[in-house]
């Protein structure tokens, strides 16, 4: 039996950064109401031309550079976002060809926030069906693009930016603490789809459209609907909140993730928090707060690490990796 490994992890953000006092300046809000009811006093935002491709390339870039690999050594690449460079084709063709890489397969992914968790299970299934060797999964977006940035509901939530991590397949052993992608949970319900969507599509309108939300709906069901995929992930695996090193949530405020970590009885020591610095990035957010913890030193080889994302659709996801 094939098990998926991170062996590389790498990320990046736009140089311009719009404080909480900056939007003073342009919505009717202030700093202390976003940090209050948010977590949040800064995100990312891409500049003019900076586009969702060229956040997740270097993201990618930097995580093969992590692995000591080349494009070359890439048979597989999926990017998770919801804000493609355009409607086709895949951006993460676009990624695929900037890379150099004119060989292997490469396509998008589209689950909103829980994007990143469903791109990484469908590269698992493609390491362990035999179909590729290595994947970069990215997830990359530019939320700014489609903000109202009148709405100051939604345009202090969100930020852009992108996250990436080589897999790589491995056969597994008879490890008593086997490393890699140990098991992941995902489900969805369209039945909430309008309460967190975007007004617009070739399809619909012929337009971008806007993000619009219903935020106390969201959050109720943030917290609540999580409990299902994690405790799925705990029972296949025998672990616990006990036993995780570490819980990586999507980072979409901070209030959830406080409330989820509570509900779950994990440690408040033992949540990597990054939402502060970048707000919302969507599908960028986990492989971002991810890459954050591995760099300062707290993520480690061997630890165990607890993924978890809810997004539009309504979709949610978990997953437990040994690092």
């Amino acid at each position: 039996m094939k098990r998926s490994l991170v062996v590389g992890i790498g990320s990046a953000l736009p140089e311009k950064v719009l404080t909480n006092r900056d939007l003073e300046s342009i919505v009717d809000t202030s700093d202390e109401w976003i940090v209050q009811r948010t977590g949040i006093s800064e995100r990312h935002i891409a500049a003019e031309g900076e586009t969702t491709s060229d956040l997740a390339l270097a993201a990618a870039e930097k995580a093969l550079a992590d692995a000591g690999l080349t494009s070359a050594d890439i048979d597989l690449i999926v990017l998770a976002t919801a804000t493609p460079d355009q409607t086709f084709p895949a951006t993460a063709c676009t990624v695929q060809d900037r890379l150099g890489m004119h060989h292997g397969y490469a396509f998008d992914v589209q689950a909103v926030c829980s994007g990143f968790l469903f791109a990484l299970t469908t590269a698992d299934a493609h390491l362990k069906a035999g179909s590729a060797k290595r994947a970069l999964v990215i997830g990359a977006e530019t939320f700014s693009r489609i903000l109202d940035w009148s709405d100051r509901g939604t345009c202090v939530l969100f930020g852009d930016g992108a996250g990436a991590v080589v897999l790589e397949a491995h056969e597994a052993g008879e490890e008593a603490t086997p490393r890699g992608l140990l098991t992941a949970h995902l489900r969805s319900d369209g039945h909430f789809r309008d309460k967190l969507f975007v007004d617009g599509g070739p399809s619909s309108t012929r337009t971008v459209g806007h993000l619009r939300m219903e935020g106390r709906e969201v959050f109720k069901h943030a917290v609540a609907t999580i409990t299902d995929v994690i405790t799925d992930a705990f029972e296949a695996t025998g672990e616990s909140a006990d036993t995780i090193d570490w819980f990586v949530p999507h980072q979409a405020n901070r209030r959830i993730i406080d409330a989820s970590a509570k509900r779950l009885g994990i440690a408040e020591e033992k949540v990597v928090v990054t939402v502060q610095h970048h707000g919302n990035t969507s599908a960028a957010s986990i492989p971002l707060a991810l890459d954050v913890a591995v760099r300062d030193g707290r993520i480690k080889k061997g630890d165990l690490v607890l993924l978890e994302a809810m997004g539009g659709g309504f979709t949610w996801g978990s997953a437990l990796i040994r690092w």
